[in-house]
């Protein structure tokens, strides 16, 4: 497959099949410097280029969706290789909006493959999911021994500020980590629209916003955890932390996606010295 194939017609897209997109990237690291080596796309899902705010050894990447939103029948295949040694982190440019499907099912699915001594920090930023979505998100990480990973998914259900709820509609998620071939950490959720188990205390309370962040790879240091322990959301939402083997989790249930986010970077910059061996370099696209 070429580097820069063209992007499917709007029409065929649209129309029968729903965007189908795909993107593949490889990094390698040589001599203290993270380098995009492969990249491939087949339709809308671009990287524009490597950025290196902090310095040669880590790979900033930004993964653009041009469409700007996942509608029925869309799908989303992302593949992200990292070479031994490699400093990888990736976001986006803003929230990830899936629209009202229309009886048709959209997917999302991430695979990270992280070889020894590699870091891939994963960071969107939050995904809204419109009324009527029926949504299908599915995220496998691979680490061999010595491999880093840290990544976050903040979801959205509903516009909130359009007076709009998850009434219709579904969400599924999937989430796996494997380190050494063994699985260290696995979710699998549904979500429907309109279910009371949306308004239940013994299931979202009412709360909007979801959000999980994963570490993994080695065992969180005692005063590392201590530190993320004393963090806490700043608009008194629910929280938890959760120290698995090699694997730590950390979750928010509340109603703002920014009080989520915050909450997630916070953890981010006192987990990073311990997981990537550096400080925290805030990317510049969150800002904007």
């Amino acid at each position: 497959m070429p580097d820069t194939a063209s992007l499917l017609s709007p029409r065929t897209a649209s129309t029968f099949a729903g965007w189908q997109a795909e993107l593949a990237l490889g990094f390698e690291g040589q001599r203290g410097r993270t380098a995009l080596i492969r990249r491939r796309h087949r339709g809308p899902l671009v990287v524009q280029k490597a950025l290196y705010p902090e310095g040669d050894a880590v790979c900033h990447t930004i993964i653009v969706h041009p469409p700007g939103g996942i509608a029925g029948g869309d799908r989303l295949d992302i593949d992200i290789d990292a070479s031994r040694g490699a400093k990888v982190l990736v976001t986006t440019p803003g929230a990830a909006k899936w629209y009202k499907a229309n009886g048709r099912s959209a997917h999302q699915n991430v695979r990270l493959a992280i070889a020894g001594e590699a870091v891939v920090e994963w960071l969107p930023q939050e995904t809204i999911i419109f009324d009527g979505t029926h949504a299908r998100l599915r995220m496998e990480v691979e680490l061999e021994p010595g491999a880093r990973y840290l990544g976050w998914e903040i979801l959205v259900l509903g516009r909130r500020a359009s007076g709009e709820s998850f009434a219709a509609g579904n969400l599924r998620q999937e989430t796996v980590v494997r380190c050494a071939g063994h699985e260290s950490y696995f979710e699998s959720s549904r979500l429907d629209g309109g279910d009371p188990l949306l308004a239940s205390p013994v299931g979202l309370a009412g709360c909007h916003v979801i959000g999980t962040l994963i570490a993994a790879g080695a065992r969180c240091p005692d005063d590392t955890l201590q530190t993320c322990r004393g963090l806490a959301p700043n608009d008194g939402a629910r929280y938890a932390l959760s120290n698995l083997p090699g694997t730590l989790v950390a979750r928010y249930l509340g109603r703002s996606p920014q009080s989520a986010r915050a909450y997630f970077t916070a953890l981010w910059l006192s987990l990073r010295p311990w997981l990537a061996g550096r400080d925290a370099c805030v990317p510049r696209i969150w800002r904007t």
